[in-house]
């Protein structure tokens, strides 16, 4: 056990801010192929989320090192009672529809905005709307016009994107952690989720090379 801590301890502290970031949406927009692009190299079709899933990624953007927790909630209605916890504490929610189906995009006003605004703590958190499958281009039927009014109207950063190609994938992300890192109060957050972390590593060490018997 005691060799687990020290090399937890080692990369574990190798980052400047920590931040939680949500994926929401309906079930099908592409949520968990954007979270895998963004993640890996693989470009994926998955099968949908059961409840919820969450991915780590270190990255550095800002001249900052960031560990972005990354929430990927299922999209179906009979799931949607086990996603209110998750929004506690998140820092950045992106909001995805698929620009090839005209109710994934209606959604987010009528039932995922309100979502946020129901369950989000944070008041400063920064929101994304992200609209994904624009590699199908002859299929659309959301245009990027109405993509943009929306983001506006729900005060939110605004990409269009595809998982397939990975055109924005990267940008989606840095976008919202830039901004992120723009707020006082979330920057204050992120930076205090690492104090924590790296001062319970260092008493998992402590206990781990005393063996646990003296203080």
């Amino acid at each position: 056990m005691a060799s687990i801590g020290q090399s937890n301890s080692s990369s574990g502290s190798n980052y400047d801010l920590s931040f939680k970031i949500l994926l929401i949406g309906d079930s099908g927009v592409g949520k968990s192929s954007l979270l895998v692009t963004f993640i890996s190299s693989s470009v994926e079709d998955l099968a949908p989320t059961i409840g919820v899933d969450f991915k780590i990624k270190l990255f550095t953007v800002g001249g900052k090192r960031l560990k972005l927790t990354i929430w990927d909630t299922a999209g179906q209605e009979r799931f949607r009672t086990l996603t209110s916890s998750y929004y506690r504490g998140a820092q950045g929610i992106i909001l995805v529809y698929d620009v090839t189906r005209r109710e994934t995009f209606t959604n987010l006003s009528e039932v995922w905005a309100k979502e946020v605004e129901l369950y989000s703590t944070n008041q400063d958190c920064v929101k994304m709307l992200v609209g994904n499958k624009v590699d199908r281009e002859s299929e659309r039927v959301v245009s990027r016009d109405e993509g943009v009014a929306l983001a506006k109207e729900l005060g939110c950063l605004f990409l269009e994107c595809s998982a397939r190609t990975r055109e924005n994938v990267e940008q989606c992300f840095e976008e919202l952690a830039l901004k992120i890192m723009e707020a006082p109060s979330l920057l204050e957050e992120g930076s205090s989720a690492v104090k924590r972390n790296i001062l319970k590593q260092k008493q998992e060490q402590q206990t781990s090379s005393s063996g646990g018997c003296c203080s």
